[in-house]
This record gives C-alpha cells, sequence and structure tokens, in this order.
C-alpha cells in the first residue's frame, strides 16, 4: 500500500528535476550565445567639408552581476524631441556634438551625393558634423517622431 502512494511523489520528484535541468540547459544555451554588437551611425565633416557616415560599435566590458557596460560618456544633459512626420530641416551642421537616439517614429539623414541613413526606433546616431555643410534631416511615415538629444561634453 505504501508503495503505490509514493509512485505519484517520485514521479512528480522526476518532473521537477528534469524542469530544473532543462531550465539550467537554457539558461546556458542562451547565456553562451553571441551578443548582437551595439552599433553607433557617426556622422561627421570630412576634410572636403562634406558630412560622411560610418558605422561604429560601442566596446562594452563585463559589468559583473549586470551584464556588460561601456565606458562612461561625459554628456551635459538631456533633451526630448518631438517632430511631425512632415518636419524637413535643409543643410545645416549639428549644433554640437551629441548623441540622438530614436525612440518612436521614422525620420533621416540625408547626405551630399543623396546618402539616406534611416532613423527608426532604437537607432543611435553620434552626430559630429559640427561645421562644414552639413546634412538634411526629414520625417518619414505617418506618426511623430520621438528622440532624445545628449550633447556631449567638449574634449
Amino acid at each position: 500500500m505504501m508503495r503505490s502512494s509514493m509512485r505519484p511523489l517520485v514521479l512528480v520528484s522526476l518532473v521537477g528535476c528534469f524542469v530544473m535541468m532543462w531550465g539550467t540547459r537554457r539558461h546556458d544555451i542562451v547565456s553562451a550565445q553571441r551578443r548582437t554588437p551595439i552599433a553607433v551611425t557617426r556622422i561627421y565633416t570630412g576634410p572636403d567639408g562634406q558630412t560622411h557616415a560610418e558605422e561604429i560599435t560601442v566596446k562594452m566590458l563585463p559589468g559583473g552581476t549586470s551584464g556588460e557596460l561601456s565606458e562612461m560618456v561625459k554628456v551635459t544633459g538631456l533633451q526630448f524631441r518631438r517632430t511631425p512626420p512632415n518636419y524637413f530641416v535643409d543643410w545645416h551642421p549639428a549644433p554640437q556634438r551629441q548623441y540622438v537616439m530614436t525612440l518612436s517614429g521614422r525620420g533621416e539623414i540625408e547626405l551630399v551625393g543623396g546618402q539616406k541613413i534611416p532613423l527608426g526606433p532604437g537607432h543611435i546616431l553620434l552626430a559630429e558634423d559640427v561645421t562644414g555643410k552639413g546634412h538634411i534631416s526629414r520625417g518619414v511615415g505617418t506618426e511623430d517622431r520621438i528622440s532624445l538629444f545628449i550633447p556631449l561634453e567638449k574634449p
């Protein structure tokens, strides 16, 4: 009689051990996967006085229990910006070196020669074209674009 009452307990224990082992295995697989680099589009003024673009990646360092961290970047503030979907700002340099992060909506930057850089949610732009002809900024789509302007401390 005691044997039949122990069967459910043994079965539950085995299932529990299996679930725990499976969860641990899944965690090991996920943590062993290669992380996607953090990409930043950098625009800068070249020797020709024109704005150029390049893709750079943020160097990440182990951050203990909090994942990974980049080096600290000295900034002077943070400003939210909302622009309508039809905004258009003709040729202009960036007002200062700054990060511009798109939170929602869509925009684009256009460079000399017609190169267009899409600015969608999650896109990080490092604007360093503070001299020269600059770039065109415009809204794309049907919704407002919400972005963060994060001016950098002067070197």
